[in-house]
């Protein structure tokens, strides 16, 4: 049996597309400044909701276990 953690991990690495890299270093790097406007510019550049929010989640996890390493590595 696989830890759910480490599936978590696994589903939340994704190859961001190019043009959505911008806003996906804002989720990253400042959750809290992300503005509708930014997601309707992703939709008129032809990203579907379910794309961003996908897009979105994954790198939201990616970074929270990133810091959690991160935390681990320093507890340890």
């Amino acid at each position: 049996m696989t830890d759910p953690l480490d599936e978590l991990r696994a589903s939340a690495v994704r190859e961001p597309t190019p043009a959505m890299e911008a806003y996906l270093e804002k989720v990253r790097t400042r959750a809290y400044v992300v503005t509708d406007d930014d997601v309707a510019s992703l939709q008129r550049a032809g990203f579907s909701e379910d794309e961003i929010f996908e897009q979105t989640v994954a790198v939201a996890v990616a970074e929270g276990f990133r810091r959690l390493d991160a935390a681990a590595a320093v507890i340890e």
